[in-house]
């Protein structure tokens, strides 16, 4: 990829002018990136649309403060090490600063050689999430639902509403949103938890072979039918049974399906005998199945049976805020499979994961979190192990950098200049806001007109 690490970027957050110019200069002699941000609001903008090394910010700005502006930033991209600065009477603020995710905090003036220090190891010990998971314990086998977004948790709370009744349930969205895992959350925090959770895939079997699959056939019902064998309704009694993929079932099946949800019964291929049917049914599918029904292409009474309650899994653009909590999630979990010995995310990655628009949803990041894992050579998971598309995506939507000023003496000029342009050229009002003499400025000036 294009992306220069050997040059850290860091993000300065500071409401003094003055002091923001002076320590980017200070960081562009290290030969560090920068860039500014006057409060809290616009650092949380700034995490948002570009990756940083670390954050060195104030604790108090008036427009956000810089506890709330962390809290912010820890939900966007808990990767970036952020610094706190304090006045030593708000020691008290910067410990509880670090209490909420803060990696260390300096007091003012600060100190330039521990402030070098601190932000270089701050940069070589990124941050970890804390376990995202909002459903506690797995609730069947490894099955977590991840997520701390508003949507995740009301699609969270219908779940548990849901999830004790009997009620038919059609579980709705993009391909890769995780349906399957919502169904196997309803069935886990059911009454029926300790009866089967049975699966169905109907998009993945013809029609003939999808019968069979689902009711069972007699024994020489067709070639090949050597022995009885029970279907999978039979297999789910006084349990669960999810079909997914439901809008790809042809208007023959979809007729036989509904009988057994009127019904309760149902007969094998090739059989006379009614089987009772004792199972609750839960359905998937990828497409919309209101439009399906006005094309045709779906039976309306099936439809209606399906649809007693709805439950649609956002796509992962929707919640992107959820996206540190994933990959960390994944991250430890293929660590694991794998046998690596990972520490975290860098937080360039992290910037990336965020921003990319994941058309494949939350099946696209799995893949690409546990292809980095394979592939990474050091303790962090950075952008080289991602997929290519991913990283072509990301070299083509890189943030414009802004030029800084190198020097010292450059930043004070600049800011000078700029404070006289601010004031429509008013030397007086100028040297106010400097908090310098009038006298002082206008030496300043005829110091750069010599120089020019």
């Amino acid at each position: 990829m294009s992306h220069n690490k050997t040059q850290p970027r860091i993000l300065v957050v500071d409401d003094e002018q003055v002091h923001r110019y002076m320590l980017s200069s200070l960081f562009n002699e290290w030969g560090w990136k920068t860039t500014e941000a006057d409060d809290g609001v616009t650092a949380v903008r700034a995490v948002e649309e570009g990756p940083f090394d670390a954050i060195l910010m104030d604790v108090r700005m008036t427009t956000m403060d810089g506890m709330e502006a962390l809290r912010k930033i820890n939900a966007i991209n808990p990767a970036i090490p952020v610094v706190i600065m304090t006045a030593y009477s708000s020691v008290d603020s910067a410990v509880a600063a670090i209490k909420q995710g803060a990696h260390d905090y300096l007091t003012k003036p600060l100190d330039f050689d521990r402030l070098r220090e601190t932000l270089e190891i701050a940069m070589g010990h990124r941050q970890q999430a804390q376990d995202p998971s909002i459903s506690g314990e797995p609730f069947g086998e490894d099955d977590r639902i991840i997520g701390a977004s508003e949507c995740m948790r009301s699609l969270w709370d219908m779940i548990l509403h849901v999830a004790p009744t009997e009620a038919t349930v059609l579980i709705t969205g993009e391909s890769g949103t995780g349906k399957e895992l919502v169904a196997s959350a309803l069935h886990y925090k059911s009454h029926r938890a300790q009866g089967p959770f049975v699966k169905v895939n109907c998009a993945a079997l013809a029609e003939n072979l999808l019968e069979s699959e689902l009711f069972g056939h007699e024994k020489g019902a067709f070639t090949g039918a050597d022995k009885r064998r029970e279907g999978r309704f039979i297999q789910a009694q006084g349990g669960t049974l999810f079909l997914d993929e439901i809008g790809e079932t042809s208007p023959a099946m979809q007729a036989k399906l509904l009988r057994v949800l009127q019904e309760h019964e149902l007969q094998r291929v090739g059989g006379q005998e009614t089987l009772a049917v004792d199972v609750r049914i839960l359905a998937a599918s990828n497409r919309n199945l209101e439009e399906e029904v006005a094309r045709g292409n779906f039976r309306e009474d099936l439809y209606y049976r399906l649809n007693v309650v709805v439950l649609d899994v956002p796509a992962l653009r929707q919640r992107t805020g959820d996206i540190p909590l994933l990959a960390e999630f994944f991250l430890k979990k293929f660590a694991k499979k794998n046998n690596r010995q990972v520490v975290g995310i860098t937080p360039e990655c992290m910037d990336i994961l965020g921003r990319y628009p994941w058309p494949g949803n939350v099946r696209e990041l799995e893949n690409a979190i546990e292809r980095g894992v394979i592939l990474m050579r050091g303790e962090y998971l950075d952008t080289n192990g991602l997929p290519m598309t991913i990283q072509r995506w990301a070299d083509n939507h890189a943030p414009e950098e802004t030029a800084k000023p190198a020097t010292l003496k450059e930043a004070e000029k600049a800011l000078i200049l700029k404070t006289l342009e601010e004031t429509g050229g008013n030397r007086s009002e100028a040297a106010r806001r400097l908090q310098i003499t009038r006298k002082t400025l206008l030496n300043k000036l005829k110091s750069y007109t010599k120089t020019t």
